[in-house]
């Protein structure tokens, strides 16, 4: 009975995604677990700190499948942990008692940290798999809207136009860097664990070093410099990773859902029949992906949080808090998915309407060009001087319901040094637009 928005029958493919699923599933986890003993038996084997025999038989019975699931319940249930369990019925499925060679000089936090990395391995390459997408998706969207002017706006206020591509290519610049923040923390984070009870490896007093290393590179990870048993700045470096991926989401489901309202209309999340319906109001058209994207990096965002939590440990093994890692990062992992899976949907198929960005920049017949007038009669009245005349003119034309353009065409101290022509010009959006264009193409440069 499924009991979690990421693993409901109903709302799962909403918060999240199968293959997240998979890789945080009860299977996949005990796979990694034997992934690692299985790595151990054939670099001991090869070593000769095991018999080869014994290595060969281990590694015949390191499989999924081979392991009764709801034994390994029961005895998770009475020990505390499911590693002993599993080389339990491990060394059971060995013949001529070759299984008391598994597990050999480990300790249960050496193959559960080790498999946890494994599954992050796994689930940081779908994260830059749908980083990529949306990263794709953002660029298209640049490139078409380099110069399509839209409102910018501070305080929820119109401010001065800017283009959408500009807005986008901020978006853009943003999932560039968490992708290269991505390459950059897979050589701190990707790391190996074998160090036995309390990190010294004083378990084996031979090819202590050479099995850790080998090990490692058995299972395609970077050697540890030192046990990481209680030094956990890895693993909260992958949530405040998700973290901050999450916040840049969230920025953007927010705007789509400011863009999205009635009396904007700018952009919309794709169409498809139904989606978005109210179940009272048959006009609605509700920002339903970006809601979803919004809850699910709400919670990302506290589980970052309580990974930093879990680096406060206790002396060389700890005593609760490793087992906060294994309550928030599945979900975590599983709830990025689904905001980055939403994303995509969105961002791939987003409709924008450029001609209600203009009729919104028009709206106000002129006022929020009322910087670049400033700036244009600045050399001719002192930027103080214009900046003071142009905003009692604006509250003018706000009370009278008058263009800004007759206000100041009409105004002498204007009239002296600019005419109608000329102040039409400063009001026109396409004029005022700045460096937009030139900084969506440097953004677009700096794409992988």
């Amino acid at each position: 009975m499924p009991a979690t928005i990421v693993d409901s029958a109903i709302f799962q493919d909403l918060f999240s995604s199968d293959a997240m699923r998979r890789v945080w599933s009860d299977e996949n986890r005990t796979q990694k677990y034997l992934d690692v003993e299985r790595a151990l038996a054939v670099v001991q084997g090869r070593l000769g700190l095991i018999p080869a025999e014994a290595a060969e038989e281990i590694v015949s019975h390191c499989l999924v499948d081979q392991i009764d699931m709801a034994l390994l319940r029961q005895q998770t249930e009475r020990i505390g942990y499911p590693v002993l369990g599993v080389v339990s019925q491990l060394n059971a499925l060995c013949r001529d008692r070759l299984g008391e060679y598994c597990h050999w000089g480990a300790t249960t936090q050496d193959i559960t940290d080790t498999a946890t990395v494994l599954q992050i391995r796994e689930a940081l390459a779908l994260v830059e798999a749908d980083l990529a997408g949306i990263s794709s998706a953002l660029a298209h969207l640049a490139r078409e809207h380099r110069d399509t002017p839209v409102i910018g706006r501070s305080n929820l206020q119109q401010a001065i136009p800017v283009t959408f591509g500009y807005k986008v290519a901020g978006l853009l610049s943003a999932v560039e860097r968490h992708r290269e923040r991505l390459a950059q923390l897979k050589e701190r984070v990707l790391v190996g664990e074998f160090a036995g009870a309390a990190g010294t490896l004083a378990s084996l007093q031979t090819g202590a070093m050479e099995t850790q290393a080998g090990l490692c590179a058995e299972l395609g990870l970077k050697q540890p410099v030192i046990a990481w048993h209680t030094i956990r700045d890895n693993i909260a470096e992958v949530g405040a990773f998700l973290g901050l991926v999450g916040g840049t989401l969230g920025k953007l489901s927010m705007d789509v859902k400011l863009m999205m309202q009635t009396e904007v209309g700018e952009v919309f999340e794709p169409y498809h029949h139904g989606r978005g319906s109210s179940s009272t109001m048959p006009q609605k058209r509700n920002p339903i992906a970006s809601c979803y994207i919004h809850a699910a990096i709400s919670v990302v965002r506290q589980h970052a949080a309580a990974l930093m939590d879990a680096m406060v440990a206790d002396h060389e093994r700890s005593t609760g808090p490793w087992e906060i890692e294994w309550i928030v990062l599945p979900e975590t992992f599983c709830l990025i998915a689904g905001a980055l899976k939403q994303s995509r949907l969105v961002l791939e198929g987003l409709q924008v309407d450029a001609a209600a960005m203009r009729r919104n920049i028009e709206m106000t017949d002129g006022l929020v060009m009322s910087e670049a007038v400033m700036m244009g009669l600045g050399p001719y009245l002192g930027r103080e001087t214009a900046h003071d005349l142009v905003y009692d003119l604006c509250r003018e034309a706000l009370a009278r319901k008058q263009p800004l353009l007759d206000l100041l065409a009409a105004h002498p101290d204007i009239q002296r040094h600019v005419d109608r022509p000329a102040l039409q010009a400063m009001l026109d959006p396409a004029n005022y637009l700045g460096q937009a264009g030139h900084m969506v193409d440097r953004v677009l440069a700096t794409l992988r």
